[in-house]
Formats: C-alpha cells, structure tokens, sequence
C-alpha cells in the first residue's frame, strides 16, 4: 500500500509543478507591463519618449540617436552631411544621410523645389542657421539663390562607392527640416524591433505613435495655438488629434523670428526668393506614414502657401494636415484636410 502511494505521489508531482508553473505564467501574462519614460537633449532640441517595456531601453535610444547625429548633425564636424559640405567625398552607401537624401529629392521633385536641402546658404544668410549674420542685402540675396537647386547635386556611384558631387563648392546642405522626423522614426524603429507596440516618440514636436497611451486609449497630440511670442515659452493648445500608429510634424513661422528695424522676419526661408516667405500660414500639421515625410512636408506647405498646399493634398490622399492660418481680417482661422475630421478631438 505504501508503495502504491509512493508511485502515486512521483506521478502527481509534475502534475502540480506544471500546474504551479502554468498558474504563475498566467498570473505574469495579466500584470500589466509598465510604460518607460526616456528623455534628453538631441539635436538642438529636447525628446520625450513613452513606450511599454520591461526593459529599460534609454542605451540603445542614445545609440540610434547618436546614429543619426553621426550622419545629418551639421553641429557635427565629423558627420557625413559636414564633410560633404567641407567638399569632401564620404561614401554614403547604406547610410542613413543616403536614406534622408533620396526622400529628400523625392519630396523636393513633388513639391517643385519648395522643399530643398541646399537652402542652407540662404538660411544661414539671414540668421536662423548655425552661422548667425547680418540680414541679407538684394544684391547678397540674389548671388546665394545661385547655389540653392537640390536638382544641380549628383549622386555618382563606382565600383560600389556613391557620394555627392556638387558642381560649385559653396553648395551647402541642411536636413534641419527632415532630421528630427528622421530621427523619431529611428528610434520607433528600433523600439519595434525590440518588441514594443505601444509608443510614442517625440523629438522636438515631431511624433510618431503606435499601439495605445498608458491610458489604454489612443494616443493625443495637441497642436499648439500660434502666439507672437518669439521666446516660445506659451504653449496653449489649439486643437487635440487622435494620432494612432502615425507620425506627426509641425512647421510654424509664429514659433522661430526675430525682429530687425521694427520688422519681423520668419525662419521658414523661401529658396527661390532667397527670402523668408509672407504667406498667410501661422502653421502647418501634417500626418504621414513616416516622420521624416511629415517634416519635409510640413515645411515645403509653409513655403508653399495654402492654395498651393491645398492642390498638392489633393493629389497626395495619404497625407493629411492642418492648417492654421491668418484671414482677410488678420483673425486665426483653420482648414484641415476632410480625412482628418474624425481625428480631431471634440
């Protein structure tokens, strides 16, 4: 007998071990993972990243940050974009500048050049670049203009090495306008291949979100209100959007000016005036598959005008924006592509 229950008790101990083991597995798959905050300072700007983890991923966020700065920082003397500007030849090959570059010329060809990343020269003329001058004169203005042409830079590969040639030396580039949208796909990226489905990614106002909030609801991302304030310190919202697995950038004169003889001039520069432009648009929000898209785009609409922005929205469904812009009677007023209706928050 005593036997009989000891043969008993052998079988049913890996019984009650995996029914332990599965109980505890259940119990574990029910707590709910916690959500991740990573912050720093990248690019001239601040980020903010939230995403669901049981790691800690803060080290490799810096190290795809430090990626990108390696690549397109023109603050980096030993980026790829500088040394290019220098008049070097680095070969861009599966790099991420030749990824930004090529989107880049892509998006400069739709929008008829109202996006382009030669217009460094120009911005840097009047001020808003990492070279700070005095304002541009007509003559000045007009001799510049003749380096801004994204269409005159060539790409030559040989023998499995590409580069940019520029055909005049003073050619610079400037991916500030594309950078940091870059940038929050990277690393939302990289959060996706570490397994995470709910995120949201924030470099410098430009997001990009998948899965749900902390608050197990979509994700919202305000629109900030156009101020006259050049310090940018008020932050009152405009409008709340529902942005799900979508990336978001926002471009606004009303954020980046300076006043010089009792006149104000806007950061966005106009590379075929050579001069800042004077469109009714206060801002411009786009949502798009890809950040680094709704970054070139939110800039290329703010030279553009609303009209002009319009037409090409038309033409491009996947894109959405919202603008706010200034009336006839100097008032505030807004228009947004009719697809983005239901993503507004009442």
């Amino acid at each position: 007998m005593d036997d009989k229950k000891s043969k008993r008790l052998i079988w049913q101990i890996p019984f009650l071990l995996f029914l332990i083991g599965g109980t505890m597995f259940i119990i574990r798959q029910q707590r709910p993972v916690p959500y991740q905050k990573s912050s720093g300072f990248v690019f001239g700007t601040v980020y903010n990243i939230t995403y669901q983890s049981e790691k800690n991923l803060q080290k490799g966020i810096e190290a795809e940050l430090k990626k990108v700065d390696d690549d397109l920082s023109v603050f980096n003397d030993r980026s790829v974009i500088s040394q290019i500007n220098r008049g070097g030849h680095p070969d861009i090959t599966g790099t991420m500048f030749e990824e930004v570059f090529n989107l880049a010329m892509d998006i400069s060809k739709d929008t008829d050049g109202a996006f382009d990343i030669t217009v460094a020269p120009l911005v840097n003329a009047w001020g808003f670049g990492f070279k700070h001058g005095q304002t541009p004169g007509k003559h000045q203005v007009d001799s510049l203009r003749q380096l801004v042409n994204y269409s005159r830079l060539q790409v030559v590969t040989q023998r499995g090495t590409t580069v940019i040639n520029k055909p005049d030396e003073r050619i610079m580039l400037d991916c500030s306008a594309i950078a940091k949208g870059y940038g929050s796909d990277i690393v939302a990226r990289y959060l996706q291949k570490n397994g995470v489905r709910n995120f949201m990614v924030e470099i410098g106002g430009e997001v990009v979100t998948r899965g749900i909030s902390p608050k197990r609801v979509p994700w919202k991302i305000g629109v900030t209100k156009p101020t006259d304030d050049s310090l940018n310190v008020n932050h009152e919202i405009q409008t709340v959007l529902n942005v799900t697995d979508k990336a978001m950038a926002t471009s606004g004169n009303y954020r980046n000016f300076y006043y010089k003889g009792g006149k104000r001039y806007a950061h966005t520069i106009d590379p075929k005036t050579g001069y800042p432009v004077q469109h009714s648009i206060l801002s411009a929000t786009v949502l798009a598959q890809s950040c680094a898209a709704a970054d070139a785009y939110a800039t290329a609409f703010m030279v553009m005008g609303i009209e002009k922005a319009k037409t090409l929205l038309e033409r491009r469904p996947e894109l959405m924006a919202y603008f706010i812009y200034s009336d006839r009677n100097g008032q505030n007023a807004v228009w947004f592509s009719p697809s983005l209706r239901d993503k507004i928050q009442k």
